[in-house]
């Protein structure tokens, strides 16, 4: 039971409101998102005005670029990629309700999520008060929101702005002696993170 979560502390801090996001951060945090659509749309406009024209080769060559959506390792890389994205708004939504946000109410960075065997592991950039044992008290609530098994939190060993976030979603379940001690399904070192 940690004290930073406000839910333990029987004196919780008098926060006011966080202020809105403004227009440029909304656009940051969905990029990918409006990526993806701008590029659907632009495909659906060169396919239309390629049909309209009568050049059938450039519908059929259009036809092939989603075949991977039609074989199984496609979809799961599909699938795999879009829990990604799933899960780094739960984190910032997860940051935005809680306390895990400055006083101007600016979130932490997720510098990148990237799929693993166990779920997700997000690599995040720590804002000044915030901590490491933070998202560590709050553990429960990030397992929640991102509809996870557990969550696990890993400082990184020489910078304490950096933090690893840990979804588990299949396969292991934490304190199952999983994590860090070399059994298969465990943790990578965070050596790749150092430097």
């Amino acid at each position: 039971m940690s004290m930073r979560n406000p839910r333990h502390n029987p004196y919780p801090p008098v926060e006011g409101p966080a202020p809105g996001s403004g227009a440029l951060t909304v656009v940051w945090r969905w990029r990918t998102e409006i990526a993806l659509a701008g590029l659907s749309a632009a495909a659906a406009f060169v396919i239309t005005t390629a049909a309209v024209q009568g050049m059938w080769w450039a519908v059929a060559l259009a036809g092939t670029v989603s075949v991977p959506a039609t074989v199984p390792a496609g979809r799961k890389w599909i699938r795999r990629h879009f829990w990604c994205l799933f899960s780094r708004h739960r984190l910032q939504r997860v940051c935005l309700e809680t306390s895990m946000h400055t006083r101007k109410g600016r979130i932490p960075l997720i510098l990148w999520i990237t799929p693993e065997h166990f779920g997700e592991r997000a690599f995040i950039l720590l804002r000044a008060g915030i901590c490491a044992e933070d998202f560590e008290a709050f553990a429960g609530e990030i397992a929640a929101a991102c509809c996870a098994t557990s969550v696990r939190v890993v400082r990184h060993p020489r910078r304490a702005q950096f933090v690893t976030v840990e979804i588990v979603r299949r396969g292991v379940a934490l304190g199952a002696g999983a994590w860090g001690d070399g059994e298969p399904g465990g943790a990578r070192p965070m050596e790749q993170f150092a430097g």
